[in-house]
């Protein structure tokens, strides 16, 4: 039955759920058991294939996988296995291989325990016990599942600690600082709220001959480094910069797989997540982090020339919301780089220019930031009142426009229940055909729970109004860092500046008056819609 140049393939699996069974699953009792069988029936050329730690419901174990290319080479006659379980705990792909890929490959598939030999004709209880064996797979995934489940609920770190952390060595549910590795994470931070982004940081790291992430544990292990150990990748910064593990919390069920069967972790909406604060030091303050979320979002681009705006992705247009785009060319000296809206494209776009120069901009920024800085350095507590007061005088004035919405768009529903029953009569008595009927309710009826949807926002919204909560101490912070600035850097414009909105220019005075909003972080707009007359070499001649 064997041709004397094929190998017997005696193949072995072990899951880590199949450990917990005892010795009768493990690696070296099946591995006696088929060598035993193998020898005993005389098949030649034994040869082991293991899978130490995979699960019967993956099929892409290495030693399996290495099996299956040696039966497509024709190298493999006889595959031998303790029972069918070993084979698999998926019943269709190991109904597959058994009734399917083997045959079509002159294979002889011998389960020991189980009694099958397919050789001997077919066995009917073989399909049946793979069910039973994916019902196995099934429950006991259920189980694990229930298990992490609880873990994460409890606020339990259910992976690794991640690169900045590592396990308290008395207690290993904790995470504590990893100092080396966490002082590079705070570089990390620090640069990106320089401006930079992921590739310029990944440079940066490289140039200095820092660690990867791999490279590090590698090292931490004593195991040796790859070729190039600081390659970092533009992604491993992305990954740093988006975990609030960072900030000390525990952030559980970010990800999500559909079935025990499919590997493959899709990410879970964040409102589905189990985070928990405080459970371990932070290395980076929770405003840092939020900040460089929001400049994340608000993503920036070198032009062609390699020159990035001191602004850029921090300017919106108060018309259309979109942002201001930073032009420059190789001709420009510098003084002529401006910003311009997205939208407008040489007069042919929905909305208008918003032109600004960088330089213009700069200037107001600066001194909008030394006005605010030396305010509160003369006198905190009037700055912070002022501060308050236009907090919460802005905020009524959005509540109030909110119930006038939501008492018109009332009225608006009480209109469409007297219209449908006006057209549900003409229905009953023939007025209009019923297809017409159920056209017109069809869409009254969207209309009114789209008016139903957006009152039960603004009334959330109402019922809950409380004035923005402003961090008077976190701007204190910031403001201690930098009273009396003569310039600004990336770093000061992002830990100052939240939002820039540039109005379009008013020109009925004779003179081109142009308004700009400064939103700072922690305290909002603070200073009145500030406002510029440029001078006559403000805008070339041939823009417009």
């Amino acid at each position: 039955m064997n041709k004397p140049d094929t190998i017997t393939a005696l193949y072995c699996r072990l899951s880590q759920e199949d450990a917990l069974d005892g010795d009768s699953n493990s690696i070296i009792n099946q591995k006696a058991i088929l060598s035993k069988y193998a020898s005993d029936n005389n098949y030649p050329s034994p040869q082991f294939y293991i899978d130490d730690g995979w699960s019967g419901t993956n099929f892409e174990r290495p030693s399996f996988k290495e099996m299956i290319k040696d039966i497509e080479d024709g190298k493999v006659k006889t595959v031998i296995v303790k029972d069918m379980s070993r084979l698999g705990r998926d019943y269709l792909k190991v109904g597959y291989f058994s009734e399917i890929f083997f045959p079509d490959n002159d294979v002889r598939l011998i389960a020991i325990n189980d009694g099958v030999d397919s050789f001997k004709g077919d066995n009917d209880f073989t399909p049946f016990r793979n069910l039973f064996n994916d019902f196995y797979a099934k429950d006991t995934s259920k189980k694990i599942r229930a298990v992490f489940k609880s873990k994460g609920m409890s606020g339990e770190h259910l992976g690794q600690p991640i690169f900045g952390y590592m396990k308290n060595p008395d207690n290993k549910k904790q995470w504590i600082i990893d100092e080396p590795a966490a002082k590079v994470v705070r570089k990390i931070y620090d640069l990106c709220t320089d401006g930079k982004g992921p590739m310029q940081i990944a440079k940066i790291l490289k140039e200095e001959k820092i660690l990867t992430t791999t490279s590090y544990h590698l090292q931490k292990a004593d195991k040796p480094l790859p070729d190039n150990p600081y390659d970092w990748a533009s992604q491993s910064v992305i990954q740093i910069l988006g975990k609030m593990e960072y900030i000390g919390c525990t952030a559980n069920f970010k990800t999500y797989t559909k079935s025990y069967k499919l590997k493959k972790k899709l990410d879970n909406p964040k409102e589905n997540w189990a985070i928990f604060y405080d459970t371990q030091e932070p290395i980076i303050s929770k405003e840092q982090w939020e900040r460089v979320q929001e400049l994340r979002q608000n993503k920036r681009r070198n032009t062609k020339t390699n020159k990035q705006g001191l602004f850029s992705g921090l300017i919106f247009c108060a018309d259309c919301g979109s942002k201001l785009h930073f032009a420059t060319c190789k001709r420009f000296d510098g003084t002529q780089d401006h910003y311009r809206c997205s939208r407008y494209k040489s007069n042919t776009g929905d909305c208008s220019a918003h032109y600004i120069r960088e330089e213009t901009l700069h200037k107001i920024v600066l001194s909008q930031i030394f006005e605010v800085t030396a305010m509160m350095y003369d006198n905190a507590d009037k700055f912070f009142n002022l501060v308050a007061k236009q907090q919460l005088d802005e905020q009524s004035k959005e509540i109030q426009n909110k119930k006038k919405q939501i008492t018109k768009f009332q009225k608006r529903i009480a209109e469409l229940d007297k219209i449908f029953k006006r057209i549900y009569e003409d229905d009953i008595t023939g007025a209009i055909s019923h297809e017409r009927f159920l056209k017109l309710s069809a869409e009254y009826e969207n209309e009114q729970a789209e008016l139903q949807k957006q009152i039960k926002v603004f009334e959330e919204e109402t019922n809950n109004f409380d004035r923005q909560q402003i961090d008077f101490k976190q701007f204190h912070e910031i403001v201690k860092k930098y009273v009396g600035i003569k310039e600004l850097t990336p770093t000061i414009v992002n830990e100052f500046i939240k939002k820039i909105v540039v109005h379009a220019p008013d020109k009925s005075s004779g003179h081109r008056v142009q308004k700009i909003q400064i939103i700072f972080n922690f305290i909002g707009e603070f200073t009145p819609q500030k406002e510029f007359i440029p001078d006559k070499k403000e805008i070339p001649q041939d823009y417009f």
